[in-house]
């Protein structure tokens, strides 16, 4: 909405749509063995700063709106491939075998409700306060490393 808003058509607001899914998606398979290279956290900070650039950018640029949604759609795309394998394989790295499976499940819910809930709640807030870079920093301090034995 926000680039029909701005002049985008149809074919291109698709591009931006899809443009995003398949970073995000190829970008994963790097990402995931990166992940079990260099640590979980790196990855799970880097990714939500790199996605804070592409919200930025989406706002920043809008006077040229195609260049805007491009450069917003790869940054989210790239930051998001950072963070989701890092996410689960944290959850695995902090669960137990015996319960793994009902962590994950658990993580992937409330996860998943959150697209539906909380990106409401979430919008208003990251455009209030700037959560979103904020939560990149939290995670910075917050987040450890599981080292395996």
């Amino acid at each position: 909405m926000l680039f029909t808003d701005h002049g985008l058509g149809l074919a291109a607001v698709g591009l931006l749509k899809g443009l995003y899914p398949i970073l995000w998606g190829l970008g994963q398979i790097p990402t995931g063995h990166l992940a079990d290279r260099i640590g979980r956290k790196p990855l799970i900070i880097y990714g939500m700063l790199v996605q804070t650039v592409g919200f930025v950018l989406a706002l920043a640029l809008l006077e040229r709106p195609l260049l805007a949604g491009l450069l917003s759609a790869v940054f989210l795309g790239l930051g998001t491939a950072m963070l989701y394998p890092a996410l689960i394989a944290s959850i695995s790295d902090h669960a137990h075998p015996a319960w793994r499976a009902n962590a994950l499940g658990a993580y992937r819910f409330w996860r998943d409700i959150g697209y539906a809930a909380g990106a409401l709640v979430t919008g208003i807030l990251t455009d209030a306060l700037g959560l979103t870079a904020a939560s990149g920093f939290l995670a910075a301090r917050w987040i450890t490393e599981h080292t395996k034995d």
